[in-house]
């Protein structure tokens, strides 16, 4: 087995672990950077699948996104706009497709008015938030201790305004039952973006694309570190104490002074650690949960829906896939459709055989879209799930009344342990740009350490 001796050892080769070792080798200290897979990115992939560029993971830039952009630029990396013009469609509770404009979902005079006041008020709460320490909101642990669905039907009985501001924190980001998390989770999660009205606005939260793919952020990175990065290196066993960390990976040791965990924390217990972890820490994990999405990729011989003047956006708390947009790659002639299909409708379509969740999925699409949707050239769904590596789409949160329990302490290291990840992050929470701000926290804390 080979050993080597590294200032830093950093498990997981995702934005996250990769800007953490780029900013320790900037400042003169030498890294070992371990990853599982047999390829950097984490939850970035970008792939060829029959022909076709897919973003299997994450892909958008959001005008706030400050530290990606900023990655972005440095790497000289271009974006895209997505494709917005023309109407968008709303699926509403009579079943019928209705083309808008603008924001705000047609679901009537009353529900619309409904669903403004208490976005207005969700505003005005998530502005009293600091993304990077939630719970020490004077009210932190009353909005833990309720769910969001709970909170939501205490507003108003109109359970199509209900369904549809429980929309962008639940079935959209956090990818899990509304029943199943806080108020204080779901407004953490609109905090991240800056505001409730940035994350139903997906102008903003969906603005931008990469030129061939997100991926190539941690690729570049990756490239910078050159023989720094190990594949297919999962960490079996972390020893650590006053005098350093010893990572005992695969087919390799490494020892070093300091360890960055740059994974998600539900994967933490692939890891035996020596000594056991703090008693906090295993409480602490045991109550943070990954979320899961199906990405649903849909390639046509054209964006068809161009030609009927729809911009390809199209939402409904009451289809299957309760979101889709046009997803066409720069410089394209085919079209791409992506739709999103979360947390119990995604478990009920994983009981099903592949081609009846096709048929199902497209079905969905065909609502919006029409006929034609039903036919792609390329068909494929992101199952992140079912990955060894990250097993849930698209990050960890907390159950009920643990942010407010335990979330101070989540990023607390642990003797010369640190811990980055997207799952960890304020601004940028679940996002790319979290994971390079969490990354640039993890080094900032070694290299202060180091100076001493």
């Amino acid at each position: 087995m080979t050993e080597i001796t590294r200032d830093v050892v950093i498990v997981g080769a995702g934005a996250a672990g990769l800007t953490a070792a780029n900013q320790l080798r900037k400042a003169g200290l030498s890294v070992a950077v371990l990853e599982a897979r047999d390829r950097v990115g984490g939850r970035l992939w970008t792939d060829t699948i029959d022909g076709a560029m897919l973003e299997i993971g994450g892909q958008w830039v959001s005008p706030d996104q400050d530290a990606l952009i900023e990655t972005i630029d440095e790497l000289g990396l271009e974006t895209y706009e997505r494709y917005r013009d023309g109407d968008s469609v709303y699926v509403g509770a009579d079943g019928v497709a209705h083309r808008f404009t603008g924001d705000l979902f047609p679901a009537g005079a009353e529900t619309e008015r409904i669903i403004s006041e208490i976005g207005e008020r969700l505003d005005a709460m998530v502005a009293g938030i600091d993304p990077d320490r939630p719970w020490a909101h004077p009210q932190a642990a009353e909005w833990d201790a309720i769910s969001w669905d709970a909170w939501l039907r205490a507003q108003t009985d109109d359970d199509e305004a209900i369904r549809n501001l429980a929309f962008a924190t639940g079935p959209a980001m956090l990818t899990k039952p509304t029943h199943a998390f806080s108020l204080l989770q779901s407004l953490l999660m609109a905090a991240s973006a800056g505001s409730y009205s940035h994350l139903v606005d997906a102008d903003f939260i969906l603005d931008k694309r990469v030129v061939g793919g997100l991926q190539q952020v941690p690729l570049l990175l990756a490239e910078r570190l050159g023989g720094d990065v190990f594949l297919n290196q999962p960490v079996r066993t972390l020893e650590y104490g006053d005098g350093g960390v010893t990572a005992v990976a695969d087919g390799m040791t490494v020892r070093a002074r300091h360890a960055i965990l740059a994974l998600a924390p539900v994967l933490y217990n692939r890891i035996s650690f020596v000594p056991p972890l703090p008693r906090l820490q295993h409480q602490m994990h045991q109550h943070i949960s990954m979320g899961f999405v199906i990405k649903v990729h849909a390639v046509y011989d054209r964006p068809f829906w161009r030609e009927q003047g729809l911009s390809g956006t199209a939402f409904s708390p009451y289809e299957l896939s309760h979101e889709a947009y046009d997803n066409t790659n720069f410089g394209d002639e085919r079209g791409t459709l992506v739709g999103f299909v979360s947390d119990r409708n995604a478990d009920d379509l994983f009981r099903l055989s592949a081609e009846e969740r096709k048929q199902r999925i497209l079905e969905s699409l065909s609502h919006y879209y029409g006929p034609e949707a039903k036919n792609p050239v390329v068909y494929y769904e992101s199952d992140w799930g079912s990955e060894e590596w990250t097993r849930g789409a698209y990050a960890a949160s907390f159950d009920l009344g643990g942010l407010s329990r335990y979330g101070a302490d989540l990023r607390t290291p642990v003797g010369p342990i640190h811990f980055a990840c997207s799952d960890m992050a304020g601004a940028g929470y679940q996002h790319v740009d979290g994971a390079i701000r969490m990354g640039r926290l993890a080094a900032e804390q070694i290299v202060a350490d180091a100076r001493g």
